[in-house]
């Protein structure tokens, strides 16, 4: 037996890509961090919707104002980032510090003005993160080996993601206590700081930056590959934000059925642990897969994936098997995603100046906040409109899938 186990164990290790030390360590602690988000993604809207008594339309003008902050911790971000003053690493460090505080004010929340600062505060420490982890991955990583090292990393998000979904629900069914899962995340994002601190080292090139501070931002908005490619990263971007902000809300109010109630929480609990663990499952694999095809290829099959989910999604509102429907749809988005985020990144810094990696990053992730930023509130406000709009929601969502197939065939295009 134990013979058996080291030999899986060594095919196992054998499998896995051979990728710089400090991207292991920076996954561990993604792993860390994410658990803690995990707590909080799929419950937060639902618990201050019905319990704290703030409306749909609110929390989602809640995650819009995190995506306003967020766009301007990436703008200072990306600048900090090629910066020889600042650099990668006490980027990173104070990201953690500013987003451990928004929980602690989450905590504190019983209304929308603490609400919406706790909110701000994420979001502004969100967008310090993405630009420092995702170059940090980038340096560390040759081209040929950084679909599969953004998979490495995106795969720890999703484990702890996973993670922190399961014990968040458990933790709410045995004790009902929401704000608790506000005191762990807040707790993981201390235990990456010091991660950070001890382990990451800075990795930015020693020397003077070839530009002035904000001079980059110029050069990477007049570049038309990442210009295109940024559209597109908008809308799926967005696409995402509805399923951890809109869809659980959804499923819990219109999703009826037979039975003329929503899905429970608990019935959701399992639904989008379900689809973590699928797509902790595909992350690695697909990003291999993928390698076949090129970037913009790829991008069209996570669009595809995104299409058919959302439509099934409509069917979960308006058929006889909410959960059979709604259970299908998540697994095509799981699908989607893990064939849209490493590829993204790895795009990206491959056409990046190697000074203005920083930069190029932030403007990737500033689709993130965009889309965030579009997203919820949306989403949030076709909810409040009562069926059969936020049904026909979805349907709308599914056909804004034919401009970004559209987008990338251009960006194709131009990339050979």
């Amino acid at each position: 037996m134990n013979r058996y186990l080291t030999a899986s164990w060594r095919r196992f290790v054998a499998w896995l890509p051979v990728l710089h030390s400090q991207v292991w360590w920076l996954a561990a602690g993604r792993l860390l961090s994410q658990v803690g988000i995990g707590f909080t993604l799929f419950y937060a809207p639902i618990f201050f919707v019905n319990q704290v008594g703030i409306s749909a339309t609110q929390v989602g003008l809640g995650l819009g104002l995190g995506s306003v902050l967020g766009i301007a911790g990436r703008i200072l971000g990306g600048s900090m980032v090629d910066s020889p003053r600042w650099g990668r690493r006490p980027v990173l460090l104070w990201s953690t510090l500013i987003s451990a505080l928004a929980d602690g004010v989450l905590v504190l929340a019983q209304g929308l003005p603490l609400f919406l600062l706790g909110k701000g505060l994420m979001g502004f420490g969100v967008g310090l993160y993405w630009p420092a982890t995702e170059t940090v991955t980038a340096d560390l990583t040759p081209p040929e080996h950084r679909n599969e090292a953004f998979a490495i990393v995106r795969l720890a998000d999703n484990l702890g993601l996973g993670a922190g979904v399961v014990l968040g629900g458990l933790l709410i069914a045995l004790t009902g206590q929401y704000r608790a899962l506000f005191v762990i995340d807040g707790i993981t994002f201390l235990l990456f700081f010091g991660l950070i601190y001890t382990s990451i080292a800075e990795t930015r090139p020693p020397g003077p930056s070839q530009v002035s501070f904000f001079q980059g931002w110029g050069r990477a908005l007049r570049d038309g590959n990442l210009m295109i490619y940024s559209l597109v990263n908008v809308l799926l971007t967005g696409y995402l934000s509805q399923v951890q902000s809109t869809l659980p809300v959804y499923l819990n109010r219109f999703a009826t059925g037979a039975t003329g109630q929503g899905l429970p929480t608990s019935t959701l609990g399992i639904l989008f642990t379900g689809y973590v663990a699928l797509a902790t499952l595909c992350q690695l694999p697909m990003a291999r897969w993928l390698r076949r095809f090129s970037a913009a290829q790829g991008l069209m099959l996570s669009s595809l994936f995104w299409g058919l989910g959302f439509s099934l999604v409509w069917r979960a509102g308006v058929g006889d098997w909410p959960i059979g429907w709604a259970g299908l749809a998540l697994v095509l988005m799981a699908l989607a995603m893990v064939s849209y985020t490493p590829i993204g990144s790895a795009l990206v810094a491959a056409i990046a100046p190697d000074a203005l990696r920083g930069v190029y990053q932030s403007v990737n992730s500033m689709g993130w906040a965009f889309g965030y930023l579009i997203g919820p509130p949306l989403g949030g406000w076709a909810i409040d409109q009562g069926s059969p709009l936020a049904q026909n929601y979805w349907l709308f969502l599914a056909a804004s899938v034919l401009p970004a197939l559209g987008i990338l065939a251009v960006l194709h295009q131009r990339l050979r």
